[in-house]
């Protein structure tokens, strides 16, 4: 099997870290080679604060993954979220000077490397630079300007703004684990890359992925994104609260939250009464489910309030932006029993659990297509949709093709050097490939961002 057709999608978040290992069977679904999970210590609201901890999290994951797939993981492409992510919205524009022939993708590459070059708060890096709608000329409302003529090409932008140390630490962990980092993406957008179909993004969708330490939103209309938010709370402040008020350890928070746990406590009667075991021969705890229900009602109903004010500040009250196909809910907190019903009153919209069926092969029946993996299998399909659009649009894409294990060769060796596509490909034609002129791809814009990333820890 060639490292070409596979992705590696490495989910560092607050519970647990998740290596997943896919491709693209003759369906185009998403096969699930090899999965690893361990149990994230070092994260704290999807921000490293331990780096040898999350270090020895990703080795087992990942090592779970290879001993489950039989591959050799040697990069992965990370999911980013935690509570130091911000987006923006921004307009501009570039002139072209060459406007007798069409709009390419050189000309769209041109405006967004020019977005890039925002000035940011300091400390801040620009994670995604995300075209919306184009302007060509005073022709508006253009979804795909490649092919047209025009001596002025504008777009509105959202930027996706983080910490620039946070991610750092993410390089560096995963650096430090032994792999090469090919990519990041805003996790609430990989999840919709998993669980949300274009007729819901059309017709407008706020994804709500309610994870351990943040929930995630992203929301799409007209098959555009409009707005991402990170909120600062998941399922760990629920399993915190049930912890300090029922007075027993974590482990028997969690457990109680999953199995006997409610997001409505008018389902429970005042005589459910749970009992926990005590600590070293210490008496037993009973526990009433209708309490447990309460703390947890409590606690569901301010992060839903959050996601409100996200959805509210998208604008979803004026008729030209409502949300037609209302939310999607997925993540591990939305397995909480009676979360739907009480999502659907607090917002008012229609509400449906997201899972990844649609876009895995035997998801049906799998444990893998459950709302907890959903970032897992969108971070695999951004990682082998990247792959393919770097074949598909580069220059030197046919060469790849053609040497499939050039493709797989890492980006950073352990010594931290760095092996530019054009290096590669020099060993392959000294001659006509070195008078080529290369423009960069989106995936060398990448590796360059990250080369800097990772040799700035050093």
């Amino acid at each position: 099997m060639e490292y070409q057709d596979i992705a590696i999608g490495l989910d560092v978040g607050t519970t647990k870290i998740v290596a997943m290992v896919g491709r693209r069977n003759e369906y185009n679904k998403i096969e699930v080679l090899g999965i690893g999970r361990s149990k994230s210590i070092g994260v704290h609201r999807g921000v490293v604060n331990n780096i040898t901890q999350t270090i020895d999290a990703i080795r087992e994951a990942v090592s779970e993954a290879e001993h489950s797939s039989g591959l050799k993981i040697k990069e992965v492409i990370v999911g980013i979220a935690g509570q130091h992510i911000r987006s923006l919205q921004h307009n501009d524009y570039i002139t072209r000077l060459d406007f007798e022939n069409v709009i390419n993708q050189k000309d769209i590459q041109k405006l967004i490397d020019q977005v890039h070059k925002l000035v940011m708060l300091p400390g801040e890096e620009i994670i995604h630079v995300l075209p919306q709608e184009y302007k060509v000329d005073s022709q508006s409302e253009i979804g795909e300007p490649i092919g047209m003529y025009g001596s002025r090409l504008e777009a509105n932008f959202h930027v996706v703004v983080g910490q620039i140390s946070s991610i750092r630490n993410i390089g560096r962990c995963v650096k430090a684990a032994g792999l090469n980092l090919s990519g990041m993406t805003l996790e609430p957008i990989a999840s919709a890359e998993a669980v949300l179909n274009r007729e819901e993004r059309e017709a407008g969708v706020a994804l709500v992925d309610i994870g351990g330490g943040t929930t995630d939103v992203a929301i799409f209309k007209d098959d555009i994104i409009r707005h991402t938010a990170v909120i600062p709370f998941g399922g760990n402040v629920i399993t915190e609260n049930i912890k300090t008020d029922c007075l027993i350890i974590e482990r028997q928070a969690e457990s109680l939250k999953i199995k006997f746990g409610s997001a409505w406590p008018g389902e429970n009667k005042e005589t459910e009464i749970v009992c926990i075991p005590g600590l070293r021969g210490r008496d037993p705890k009973e526990i009433s489910i209708k309490h447990l229900s309460q703390i947890i009602h409590t606690r569901v109903c301010e992060i839903l309030e959050y996601v409100n004010i996200e959805i509210n500040h998208y604008g979803n009250e004026e008729k030209k932006k409502r949300l037609i196909a209302g939310l999607v809910m997925t993540g591990g907190g939305s397995q909480l029993k009676h979360i739907r019903p009480l999502t659907e009153y607090i917002t008012g919209m229609d509400v449906r659990i997201g899972y990844s069926n649609e876009h895995i092969a035997g998801g049906e029946n799998g444990f893998i297509s459950n709302p907890e993996y959903a970032t897992s299998i969108g971070l695999v399909i951004k990682g082998l949709d990247d792959k393919k659009k770097y074949l598909c649009t580069s220059d030197i894409g046919y060469k790849l093709e053609n040497n499939k294990e050039l493709f797989s060769t890492k980006l950073y060796n352990n010594d931290n050097d760095y092996y530019s596509y054009e290096n590669r490909l020099d060993k392959l034609s000294n001659n006509s490939l070195k008078k080529r002129k290369k423009t960069k791809s989106f995936l060398e814009i990448w590796a360059d961002k990250f080369r800097k990333i990772l040799n700035d820890t050093e």
